[in-house]
């Protein structure tokens, strides 16, 4: 029988020879899940032999990492913003560059009335209502699948937010303070040049921004004088060449003050405007 050593020894391995950047953390996170073992107890407990089964479990799911298949799905769940969410294949896996998106929304949500459109996890609206006092928060998506994985966050976090299924504004009623979305901004031919774990195993709706990866972009904003009170803010996150493009969007919609905010690599990551 192998010992907690050798089975993390040979997973790291494993991971390696297919290619997984991260093998030798995603080998750990791997066994925590598995074992529910802190590294404290690891290390004073490496030469205790693995039960059978355990081991069986283990080694599934390192085969299944091995074929790309992203570790947040394999453990269905990701940090962000200091908070856990349950994510599965119908959603994105929430990124760290996001959070620069909820930082700059959480300085001016308070006791307002909130829209996150294509809303995926509801990781974004979820954080600012447990992080934020809200007035309302409104979570959209046209994903069945994904508002059920959103719903059970919110309910995971305890907190209140209306959900709604419609693609963009098509079942939407009402005017909002904030408005803000994360869109597919992908051009669908780059694609393909995604890591596997991106391309293969997340949803390509929520990736694929159409031929310049802009139409999202043109698309909400179309509909933005209809459901943005005067006054409101729209937050775009972008990918990190989009920033004049989406800037030039809002201007020629007539919004005020379009600003293109970096993220801690220096990268263009969101844009907002104000509705006068």
């Amino acid at each position: 029988m192998e010992t907690y050593k050798d089975l993390l020894q040979d997973a790291r391995k494993v991971l390696k020879e297919h290619g997984i950047a991260d093998a030798d953390v995603d080998a750990w996170y791997l066994l925590e899940h598995v074992f529910g073992i802190n590294r404290a107890n690891y290390f004073l407990n490496q030469e205790v032999q693995v039960a059978e089964r355990d081991r069986n479990q283990y080694l599934k799911l390192i085969n299944r990492r091995a074929t790309h298949v992203p570790l947040q799905y394999i453990i269905g769940k990701q940090e962000f913003m200091g908070l856990e969410f349950m994510v599965t294949p119908d959603v994105l896996i929430p990124r760290q560059d996001t959070e620069v998106l909820v930082e700059e929304v959480l300085k001016l949500c308070k006791g307002k009335q909130v829209l996150d459109l294509c809303t995926g996890s509801g990781c974004i609206i979820i954080s600012l209502a447990k992080l934020s006092t809200l007035e309302r928060a409104f979570g959209l998506d046209i994903s069945e699948n994904a508002l059920r994985v959103a719903s059970d966050n919110g309910k995971l976090h305890n907190v209140e937010v209306q959900w709604i299924q419609s693609d963009l504004y098509e079942k939407l009623e009402g005017r909002f303070d904030i408005i803000i979305s994360n869109p597919p901004y992908i051009p669908s031919e780059d694609i393909e040049s995604l890591m596997p774990e991106v391309k293969t195993y997340e949803p390509r709706m929520a990736l694929d921004g159409a031929e310049d990866g802009l139409k999202f972009y043109r698309n909400i904003t179309e509909g933005l004088h209809k459901h943005l009170k005067k006054d409101g803010f729209i937050f775009f996150e972008i990918g990190h060449n989009q920033g004049n493009d989406v800037k030039e969007i809002l201007q020629n919609a007539g919004f005020y003050d379009v600003q293109i905010i970096k993220d801690l690599s220096g990268l263009d990551r969101v844009v907002v405007g104000n509705r006068r």
